[in-house]
Parts: C-alpha cells; sequence; structure tokens
C-alpha cells in the first residue's frame, strides 16, 4: 500500500482500518530500512499517525507544513512520493536523512538545527497576510527542540498577531536524545496530567488544544480538524512515544533508538568521542574546578562516564547552545573551568556568545567540537567543516587539533591548563586509529608550543597536516616515495595562533602544502600561509588543500574526502603536481637566464 501513495492526497480515500495497516506497513519499513542505512528510527516510528494526519487534514504544498528537527520527517518524505526510493536512505545519490528542496517541494525547509521551525512560520503567516493568500501554516515542532531560545523568541512575536492562520504542532515525546529537563518538562509533564490550570501557550494569548494522543489518528486529526477551522493561531499538544511500535526502541532507555547505526557500519576500535570521554573523567578526577556542560547530548558528546561518577559537575542545558555558552562563561567568571562538549556544527549557532560573551572578557573555558571535519552522511549542515575558519576570528582563541590518542591527551591537558582566554579541541567522527610518533620536534624561540616531525625524508616539500589529517599525509608521503619525491610532514598540533616554528621551517622549502579538514576560506592553510608573507616568507609553490566554500551533499564520511581531494592518494597527486609545477618553472627561469647572459 505504502508505494500506492504517491501525494498525500491519495491518504485522503482510505478508510480507518486501511490507514491503519498503512502506519504498521510504515514503521516496518522505517525499522528495515533505517537499521540497514543507519539514521534516526526512535524519533519517527513516534510520529506515523501524526504524521498521517497532517497529511489527511492540510493541503500540502498548498498549505506549508514546517518541522523542526527535520530527523523526524522520514514518515513525511514517504507519504509525499519518496517511499520507494527509502532503500538509499543517507546514502551518496539518495535521499536525505532531513528535508531536501531539491528532493520535493513538499519539504519547504531543510531543517536539520533545532528550534527554528516556529520563526520559520511565523514569516511564512506574515507573507501569506501580506500577499492575500489563503493558507495555512503548521510547525511541527518537539523532540526537544522546545528548550531552544529561538523558539520563544518567535512565540512572544507570533502572540502579538493571534489571528493568522498558523498551527503549531507540539510532538511531546518527552525527549530529545535523553528524557528532557528543565522547567518546561515539568510544565508539559502537568498538563499531560491535567494539573496545570493554563497552558504556558494560552498564558501569552495563544488558544490551545489538548493534550491528544499522538497515537490515536482520529483523534489527532479532530484536534487539527478543530485547529484549522479555526483560522487562528492554535498550539495542538500532541503526546507521542519516541520509538513507537518498535519494543526494542520503547525499552530502550538510554534514546529510544534516537539515532541507530548502520547494519554495514563496523568498529575497528574505539572511537575519538569514547577515548574523549575517557580522558576528560581522568582529567575531572584531578581537576575538582572542571564542569563539563552538553546541549541535549550527554552520551553522543562522551559525557555519560563523566555524569555516572560526577553528576553535579555536568550540566545539560537542552537544545541551547546560545545559553551554554554563556553560562559557561558565568562559571569561568565564578573560578571554574567550564568544559562545553557539543558538535561542531551546532557551536556555529553561537558564535556571538563565543566572541562577546567569553573570548572579550578573556574566560578560561574549553570548547570540545565533536564530529569536526566532514561527518558524512547527516547532510549538509551536520558537516563540521566551519569551526576552523570560523573561529579563527575570535582574538585570543587557541585552536587545537589531535591527531591520534596521546595528542588527544596532551592538548585536552593543555587547553585546561590555560587562564588567561579561551581553548578549543577539535576532533573527527569514526573510530581512533593507531598513534603516530613524532620522530622530531620543533620548537621556536619564545614558543612552547612544539610542531611535531612525522617523517623527514626529504626537502621536496613541506606538508603541514592538521590534526586527523595526519594519517592520509603520511599515506601520501609513503606514495610519493615510491614516486621519487621526499616529503617533510608536520603537525603543528595547536592550529591557532599559527605556530612561529612552522613559519621558520617553512623558509627552507620551496613547495610548501597545507591540509586540512575544514574549509579552505579563512581556514587554517590561509592563516598559516598570510603569516608567512607577514614574515617574508614566500614559497614558490604554496598549495591550500581543504573544503571547498560549497555545501556537501550527504555521503560517506570516505566518499566525501575523496569528493574533496583529502584522501591519500588525492593529496599525494596534488602534492605531485606542485612539485613538478614547481621545477618546471625553475627550468624555465632557468633557460631564461642562460638566453639573457647568452
Amino acid at each position: 500500500m505504502l508505494d500506492e501513495i504517491q501525494r498525500p492526497a491519495d491518504l485522503r480515500g482510505l478508510s480507518g482500518p486501511d490507514l491503519d495497516a498503512l502506519a504498521a506497513e510504515i514503521r516496518d519499513r522505517l525499522v528495515v530500512d533505517v537499521s540497514r542505512n543507519g539514521g534516526h528510527l526512535g524519533p519517527n516510528l513516534g510520529v506515523v499517525e501524526l504524521t498521517i494526519a497532517l497529511h489527511r487534514v492540510f493541503d500540502s504544498p498548498h498549505d506549508s507544513i514546517v518541522w523542526d528537527t527535520g530527523h523526524q520527517t522520514y514518515v513525511h518524505k514517504m507519504l509525499t512520493g519518496r517511499a520507494g526510493d527509502f532503500d538509499g536512505l543517507r546514502r551518496k545519490g539518495g535521499l536525505s536523512g532531513y528535508p531536501s528542496r531539491q528532493e520535493s517541494e513538499h519539504d519547504l525547509v531543510e531543517n536539520s538545527h533545532a528550534s527554528t521551525a516556529l520563526s520559520y512560520a511565523d514569516g511564512l503567516a506574515r507573507a501569506n497576510q501580506l500577499s492575500d493568500k489563503q493558507a495555512h501554516v503548521v510547525a511541527v515542532i518537539g523532540d526537544g527542540a522546545l528548550t531552544g531560545g529561538m523558539t520563544w523568541e518567535a512565540i512572544n512575536n507570533i502572540a502579538v498577531e493571534p489571528d493568522r492562520p498558523l498551527i503549531v504542532v507540539v510532538n511531546d515525546n518527552g525527549r530529545s536524545y535523553a528524557p528532557t529537563i528543565g522547567g518546561l518538562a515539568d510544565h508539559l509533564r502537568d498538563l499531560r496530567r491535567s494539573e496545570a490550570a493554563l497552558s504556558m501557550y494560552e498564558n501569552v494569548g495563544l488558544s490551545y488544544i489538548g493534550p491528544v494522543d499522538g497515537h490515536d489518528r482520529v483523534a489527532v486529526e479532530a484536534a487539527l480538524h478543530d485547529a484549522r477551522d479555526r483560522g487562528e493561531t492554535v498550539v495542538v499538544h500532541c503526546v507521542t512515544q519516541k520509538g513507537r511500535g518498535h519494543e526494542p526502541a520503547e525499552q530502550d532507555e538510554r534514546d529510544c533508538f534516537h539515532a541507530v547505526r548502520a547494519s554495514s557500519a563496523k568498529s575497528s576500535g574505539p572511537s575519538w568521542t569514547s577515548v574523549f570521554g575517557e580522558e576528560l573523567l581522568a582529567a575531572a578526577s584531578e581537576r575538582p574546578k572542571l564542569v563539563a556542560l552538553t546541549a541535549a547530548m550527554l552520551e553522543p558528546t562522551g559525557l555519560q562516564p563523566l555524569q555516572d561518577k560526577f553528576p553535579d559537575r555536568v550540566v545539560d542545558v537542552g537544545m541551547a547552545e546560545q545559553h551554554a555558552v554563556t553560562s559557561a562563561a558565568g562559571m569561568a567568571m565564578g573560578g571554574l573551568h567550564p568544559v562545553f562538549c557539543v558538535y561542531a556544527t551546532f557551536l556555529n549557532r553561537a558564535f556571538d556568545q563565543v566572541l562577546m560573551d567569553v573570548a572579550l572578557h578573556r574566560l578560561a573555558m574549553t570548547f570540545v567540537l565533536d564530529r569536526a571535519g566532514i561527518t558524512g552522511d547527516d547532510g549538509s549542515s551536520h558537516n563540521g567543516v566551519w569551526d576552523l575558519a570560523v573561529f579563527q576570528a575570535i582574538p585570543g582563541m587557541r585552536i587545537a587539533a589531535p591527531r591520534d590518542r596521546v595528542t588527544l591527551n596532551r592538548l585536552l591537558t593543555e587547553a585546561l591548563d590555560v587562564e588567561n582566554g579561551p581553548t578549543m579541541l577539535r576532533f573527527p567522527k569514526g573510530t581512533l586509529g593507531a598513534d603516530i610518533h613524532a620522530v622530531d620536534r620543533i620548537v621556536a624561540e619564545g614558543s612552547n608550543d612544539p610542531v611535531d616531525v612525522l617523517v623527514a625524508q626529504g626537502d621536496d616539500a613541506l606538508v603541514i597536516a592538521v590534526g586527523a589529517m595526519a594519517g592520509p599525509c603520511l599515506d601520501a608521503a609513503m606514495q610519493l616515495e615510491a614516486r621519487g619525491i621526499a616529503c617533510t610532514v608536520v603537525d603543528p598540533g595547536w592550529v591557532k595562533p599559527v605556530n612561529p616554528a612552522l613559519v621558520e621551517l617553512a623558509e627552507r622549502f620551496d613547495v610548501v602544502v597545507t591540509v586540512e579538514d575544514g574549509i579552505r576560506a579563512g581556514g587554517i592553510g590561509e592563516a598559516t600561509a598570510a603569516s608567512m608573507r607577514d614574515a617574508g616568507v614566500v614559497p614558490a609553490e604554496l598549495r591550500v588543500l581543504g573544503v571547498p566554500t560549497r555545501f556537501l551533499a550527504h555521503g560517506s564520511r570516505a566518499e566525501l574526502l575523496d569528493e574533496c581531494g583529502l584522501t591519500a592518494g588525492r593529496i599525494a597527486d596534488q602534492i605531485a603536481e606542485a612539485v613538478t609545477a614547481h621545477a618546471v618553472q625553475g627550468s624555465l627561469d632557468a633557460m631564461l637566464e642562460k638566453e639573457v647572459l647568452g
């Protein structure tokens, strides 16, 4: 039955038993395809009946449906003609794990960061009002996104003009990754138990319907029809269960199978995240003033061990990165050393707080950026490729990029020792490889930070590897050695500010290549090149390898690294090209000099 649904209108002629059968089929398809490809299983199992009801009551795309935390849109994709393509979910060239404007006219907003749907909806409703378009705007929020500050900024403005046909559907599953915490969570629980006199929405002047059993399709449809027919802003409170209909997910107390790995995914060793969690716990055991913060991602950022041992020293603020940073700033002012553990892509949201609330005050706190660089199958918004360029602009910020467990331990320790400003530690998604030992260390006069020499084959090219790119750069050097090109590969460890030892070392080479898994524009390579120019060091050939300034489509990390020229083979080819270009230019210069002298 599911593959026969090509557009939402096809749902409207189905009987009740047919719709129940369809819901069961959708859940079966979710479990099979998401388990095979990886992705967000629990959230989508929880919105099956809700999504069916939405598309039976509202006329997408004429009516605008905006999803917050867009990872809960798999069912929406199935009901808008994409069920037949679901076996390619999150694979290169297949369906995105989030709404995608390229995929369907029904995907209006490519929402993958939380708490933005109500702001979009407010703007869409205003646009409809000013253009006299007779249509509804529906914002589906929840799955933890109500903890984000933008949500409440939007509600404050939406309540000013409550006569617009805007429906706010609260998908209340009591969770983000883990159970939602805080005063909002308590209020929603009171509403579910009918212990609250008024909902917070009614207190600001909005109409409220609920709570409604979000798995009772008939009840949800009735509530949505009621809300639609009122012609005003209405909040519909639907109580759902994350992981509904799949017993292993329902019984998973940790996160109800919020996100599952592909069945083919095999781990060949410990992850960067788990190793960091162990190192942070060890550091906390020796540093009583260390406090960790997370934005609703306790286990995904490695903080569970610390939470288990020191529960009073871990703070989960919910999906509220801006608040997390400034709250951490207050902790630092109070004499603590806060460590904010967050996916690299999500810290983008708090740039102003990092700049003005932390760096301006020269506060000692540490940002730990998990999933830095290319992450892959979650798509363009989740690649953590902007951090090196964005936070390069922060005065006083020191940024470290470890290459292995040994340097992770050392750089974390050094970051926690800094007392006169913020530090940042970044590492990628995936398995931590074998330790890469330095064969030498170079320290510039007046500096305490060494540059590790990883291999010193010769002076054909100096290769500066940033963090996790050390492994591919070493492999590239081995390949080039077989081609008669002798490279020196170094790892600076601390990549901001640029280590003066790098500049001194670069003066000895005619070819210098920097390699980073971040956006090239404004990144470490460009900063290093600027430092060289300032010191009067201008290599004959300088190549900056990194991620091009564009949004990358989803695919595996390996596929995207290859696409960006950041695999060992692609790096080797680009180094060889630079060396050859220098040799050719040298030959031309020699010929020209001979002609002039002759």
